[in-house]
């Protein structure tokens, strides 16, 4: 019972701790597939296989109820601690490969996500990729003006450089 008790209490405070819990099943998957899941999540998430009905509890606890109809079967749970979209794209990528898992759903940012929006959520770029489309944006607008206060000088130049030869062809 105490067991019990110290298992539910370390789901719960994994739920409030991570960024995002991504629901797992994986049936089929064998112990050296797990390992290598879990390798390929590690710099942003920990993978747990867990017991549903002491996961429900845990859940519950930690204010969350979108898992209670989700948690049937060989259940196992990503718990981000970093980036989500990375360990979204990393399940998806895996479930490719290995068709044994089913991504079956999870909780983002305090709302439940289905399982079509985490495929949704594994579609966007990484991170660092928007960060950099959005300093791109607003890169933009500074390259504009200054080459806006540049071409006057720039065509001043070559109006200059233009008078110049004139005059020296009519030297």
């Amino acid at each position: 019972m105490a067991n019990k008790e110290a298992t539910v209490a370390e789901l719960t405070e994994n739920f409030r701790d991570s960024n995002a819990a991504l629901l797992t099943e994986y049936r089929g998957l064998t112990v050296a597939q797990l390992k290598r899941l879990r390798s390929d999540i590690r710099e942003h998430a920990t993978y747990a296989v867990v017991k549903n009905t002491l996961t429900k509890i845990a859940a519950n606890q930690a204010g969350i109820s979108s898992f209670d109809e989700e948690l049937a079967g060989p259940s196992a749970i990503a718990f981000v601690h970093g980036d989500t979209v990375a360990v979204a794209k990393a399940l998806r990528d895996f479930a490719k490969d290995n068709p044994a898992l089913v991504v079956k759903g999870g909780y983002f940012d305090g709302a439940p996500l289905t399982a079509a929006e985490l495929t949704k959520l594994a579609d966007l770029e990484s991170r660092e990729v928007l960060l950099a489309r959005l300093a791109g944006a607003f890169m933009a607008p500074l390259f504009g003006a200054a080459s806006l206060i540049q071409a006057p000088l720039s065509k001043t130049v070559r109006t200059v450089d233009a008078l110049r030869a004139k005059q020296e062809e009519a030297a």
